[in-house]
């Protein structure tokens, strides 16, 4: 019960630490200023051509057309603040993963107590990276649309049916969320996708609850601008205290 309570608490040490530590705002603040950017200009461009594609439409209506025009723009900014959100769940972590790389390897000197491990450049490490990066996230789709296609199969069940999909879509949120927000560390290891799996596993019941609230964060509009890079610091944390040290403390 401790450590599943434990779970809960890391984006809230995540932001507690970020506060104390100045030289960690700018792999923070870039990455919400890049993913702000991105999602304004996506969702007033998407915005507008919708709602002047609404106004050719109803154009030549009845005098009642101002209602639903007005009725249909407002559910339309709704739908599609949603649906924004989503993107920048899904793009922006990698968009702002050149910063959040920075900020992972940052965490793990400072928890660790040793000093940030320099890298040489060179284009054949990054394309291999950009590589790993695609491929990750294409297994991240495939299992997420597996799970939530067998989940579908719940709804066939005449009582709770409804209730335990819905449980099921929390659970498979969560999974993705662990699986976005413990990469650093491991990607640095070169950790298989078995691997990556099998740390959630590990870290059970933590990465459960942190998988919860890390997927409820990031689902909420605007939110979810400043909570992509707490989640990431805080599934860092987790990772470097449960599975890196020595000595794992909640």
């Amino acid at each position: 019960m401790r450590d599943l309570f434990a779970g809960l608490g890391y984006p809230w040490r995540a932001l507690g630490l970020l506060r104390r530590t100045p030289r960690l705002w700018n792999f923070v603040l870039i990455p919400i200023g890049l993913n702000l950017v991105v999602g304004l200009v996506i969702y007033v461009g998407v915005y507008f051509t919708l709602w002047r594609m609404l106004q050719a439409w109803l154009a030549d209506s009845a005098a009642w057309a101002g209602v639903v025009l007005w009725l249909l723009g407002a559910v339309t900014a709704i739908l599609l603040a949603v649906a924004v959100a989503f993107l920048i769940v899904r793009f922006g972590v990698v968009l702002g993963s050149p910063w959040y790389s920075q900020l992972s390897e940052e965490l793990e000197a400072l928890m660790m107590g040793k000093e940030p491990v320099d890298t040489p450049f060179s284009l054949r490490r990054i394309a291999y990276d950009l590589w790993r990066a695609l491929l990750f996230e294409f297994k991240k789709l495939g299992l997420g649309l597996t799970l939530w296609i067998m989940s579908l199969l719940l709804l066939l069940l005449p009582l709770g049916g409804p209730f335990l999909h819905a449980a099921a879509g929390m659970l498979i949120g969560a999974t993705i969320s662990c699986l976005d927000f413990f990469d650093g560390p491991q990607e640095r290891r070169y950790f298989s996708f078995r691997q990556k799996l099998a740390t959630i596993r590990q870290t059970m019941p933590s990465s459960l609850s942190f998988g919860i609230i890390a997927f409820s964060l990031v689902s909420i509009p605007l939110v979810n601008l400043f909570a992509l890079p707490l989640c990431v610091a805080a599934g860092n944390m987790l990772v470097i205290e449960r599975t890196l040290n020595d000595t794992n403390h909640p």
